[in-house]
Order: C-alpha cells, then sequence, then structure tokens
C-alpha cells in the first residue's frame, strides 16, 4: 500500500512537471501562473503545492530532469580521465545534441530556458540551479581540456579556461539556435560534423596562455593578437 501510494506521489509530480513544461513553453515562464499549471495537468493547485513549494522550485525540478542525465556522465568523465579527453568530450558533445534533437521533454526545456524565460524576482531563485548547472559543465567541460593539455592532445600553452568555453559556447550556441528554427536541419545527423569542426579547431589553433596580459584597470584578461602569419590574410 504505500509503495503504491508513492508511485502514485511519484506519477502525480511527474505529471506536473510535463504540464509546466507545455504551459511555460506555449506562454513563458513570467505569464504562466500555478494555477495555469494545474490546470494544463488536470488537478488543483494544492497538488502542486504538495510538491513544490512554487514555480521556482518547479522551474528547478523541470530542469533537473532532463539535465541530470548529461551532468553526471560528465562528472564521471572528468573525475575518471579517460586516455582520449578530447574523444570523450566529443561524444559527450554529440549525445547532448542528439538527445535535444530526439527528447522532447529536452527540447522543451532548452527552448524555455533560451527563449521563454526571465530569471527575476522569486524565479531568480529557481534560475540559480540553472546558473549552477551551467558553471557544473563548464567545470566538467575544463577537467576534460585539462586532461588532453596533460596527455600531449593540447599544447602545454593552451589556456584552458578560454579553450573550455569557447567548446561549451559552441555547443550551447548550437543548441539556442536550433531550438529557435528545429525544423531547418536534422540537429542528430549534423552533431558529429559540427562538434567535429568545433574540436578540430580548439585542436589546431587553441588559445593560449603566453596570449594574455592582465589589464590594468579592470583585471579582466585580454588576449593579445598574433602576428599574422606570411602568406595569410592581412599578412
Amino acid at each position: 500500500m504505500v509503495r503504491k501510494t508513492k508511485e502514485a506521489a511519484l506519477a502525480t509530480r511527474e505529471a506536473l512537471i510535463d504540464a509546466a513544461e507545455r504551459a511555460f513553453r506555449r506562454n513563458g515562464v513570467m505569464r504562466t501562473s500555478l494555477a495555469d499549471v494545474a490546470a494544463e495537468a488536470g488537478m488543483t493547485r494544492g497538488a502542486i503545492y504538495w510538491h513544490f513549494r512554487d514555480k521556482a522550485e518547479l522551474l528547478e525540478a523541470m530542469c533537473a530532469r532532463t539535465t541530470m542525465p548529461m551532468d553526471a556522465a560528465l562528472a564521471e568523465a572528468a573525475r575518471h580521465p579517460p586516455d582520449d579527453p578530447l574523444a570523450a568530450l566529443r561524444a559527450l558533445a554529440v549525445e547532448a545534441l542528439t538527445r535535444l534533437a530526439r527528447d522532447p521533454h529536452t527540447q522543451a526545456v532548452v527552448e524555455i530556458l533560451m527563449h521563454k524565460c526571465e530569471l527575476s524576482g522569486d524565479l531568480a531563485e529557481g534560475g540559480a540551479g540553472s546558473a549552477q548547472g551551467r558553471a557544473s559543465c563548464v567545470a566538467g567541460v575544463e577537467a576534460l581540456v585539462r586532461h588532453a593539455v596533460a596527455r600531449g592532445q593540447l599544447p602545454a600553452d593552451t589556456d584552458v579556461m578560454l579553450a573550455a568555453r569557447l567548446l561549451h559556447g559552441g555547443v550551447a550556441g548550437l543548441m539556442h539556435d536550433w531550438v529557435a528554427a528545429s525544423d531547418e536541419y536534422d540537429l542528430a545527423d549534423a552533431a558529429p560534423a559540427l562538434v567535429d569542426a568545433l574540436v578540430a579547431g580548439v585542436r589546431a589553433a587553441p588559445p593560449r596562455v603566453r596570449a594574455a596580459r592582465p589589464d590594468a584597470e579592470s583585471g579582466i584578461r585580454k588576449v593579445a593578437a598574433r602576428p599574422a602569419a606570411r602568406g595569410s590574410v592581412g599578412a
């Protein structure tokens, strides 16, 4: 009896998250109330408050449901570095893009976060989980880039932080662009070639630590331009 009650509670929770995905995606997070989510799910607001404190907590649960599998895989790869870190990064990036292309829940969450969500006021708390997830993802990518340097796949003077942000930003940018126009191309089919181009660019010409200099006033690092090679454009 207890097991059935627990299973029913979990089913109700999942149904509410599904309803929130649909309502947030259709109307935007700010314009969707908990009453709207309850109506979308065919439940009462009391059912929502039994599982979620407020809309911010519901938003955080919605995000966690789709990002946890990839976050766990990246964290595991960072903790136990493979023999070929760049290949591991490639595989994880291709999997992330393929998952976006094939999984409706992931599509909904990415579209909501990137196009339908203004994280201000009470929602800032819910957005904190998303920001923390992004920071954790970037840290995992950075760890694998550092392992790639240690294994000689990238030069010893590679700026690990910038290289990680280039790779992470490239994949995030593809996600942002695709959910806005998903009918333009098959992301799952194109994912290997797109990720290969990103990884090849970092492998061929990674940002270098020796090219960075501190900005005396702001403390922000600025990358000094290198002289163009003979025969290159502008040489």
